[in-house]
């Protein structure tokens, strides 16, 4: 308990006295703020905030501590809100075909202990990769789908099965070339992450380098976005961008776009794993 840490994210209409209640209860009950991040949304009027205390002299039960907080302030302010504690380490599960770099930048700070996670699976639709989680000696599911998909359904399935046997707590679609099922993104609101190879809204769906390259863009990107029923139409989570030019062909795109897309997939990774990150609508709000 003495290096345990609560973390609140709220939002909630704006009104005044918010904060002063919120961080007031904390701190009459002995808790220890160590981080406090808000933000005032003022075309939507709502506040989205984000705070962290020390749990090691705090007089509430923590199994109690949400419920408390409800049941205060829930209904006078119309609050949204979810409690994490920081020695509760994440599970994430890696979904990943046949293209190895952003698997291999996950594992890699993973073993580098970067991350405050376990990551008890990697699951795929092809056998390519195991070598990978047989490097890093982390249990590699395959289960092959069908041309016509035929056996989708049955897979998902076991795979669900797989999942809730883990106990995972999120999902990482490491260039996963399957469109998840409303049924597992259900299981998993807001809690699928996955990279995709353009800057969205720009060039959606399948090939989008060679979209940029038959467009003649001046710039390609990368989005890291959490996974809706709407294809690559996820609230934003990361982004970045490079320069390209007229001498630039669809291969090396890809592979600029490569380099790209392992760093934004794990700056998003990271900001999960932090519990950093509030959805509202379709949108994030990522606190630093």
């Amino acid at each position: 308990m003495t290096d345990s840490k609560a973390v609140l994210l709220l939002h909630c209409p704006d009104r005044q006295g918010i904060i002063t209640d919120i961080t007031g209860f904390i701190t009459r009950h002995h808790g220890n703020i160590v981080y406090l991040d808000q933000y005032v949304d003022l075309l939507d009027g709502r506040l989205f905030m984000r705070i962290e205390w020390e749990l090691s002299d705090f007089d509430i039960p923590r199994a109690q501590i949400k419920a408390t907080i409800d049941e205060l302030f829930g209904e006078r302010y119309a609050l949204y809100t979810s409690l994490a504690f920081s020695d509760e380490r994440p599970r994430m599960a890696i979904f990943v075909s046949k293209m190895s770099h952003c698997l291999y930048d996950l594992l890699a700070r993973y073993r580098a202990g970067e991350w405050e996670v376990d990551i008890p699976c990697i699951i795929s639709n092809h056998e390519d990769l195991r070598y990978v989680a047989d490097q890093f000696g982390i249990p590699f599911h395959v289960w092959s789908i069908a041309p016509d998909k035929s056996n989708r359904a049955r897979v998902e399935r076991e795979e669900m099965e797989l999942l809730r046997r883990e106990r995972i707590s999120f999902i990482v679609l490491a260039r996963y070339m399957q469109v998840i099922s409303d049924e597992m993104i259900a299981e998993y609101p807001h809690h699928i992450i996955n990279i995709h190879h353009s800057f969205l809204p720009a060039f959606v769906g399948a090939k989008p380098y060679h979209q940029a390259y038959e467009r003649g863009v001046k710039i390609i990107g990368a989005t890291s976005h959490y996974v809706t029923r709407e294809l690559d139409a996820g609230p934003i989570i990361e982004q970045d961008v490079v320069r390209i030019s007229h001498k630039d062909t669809p291969d090396s795109l890809v592979l600029k776009g490569r380099d790209l897309e392992k760093i934004v997939l794990s700056r998003a990774v990271s900001k999960h794993i932090e519990r950093k990150i509030l959805t509202y609508k379709n949108r994030t709000i990522v606190f630093g």
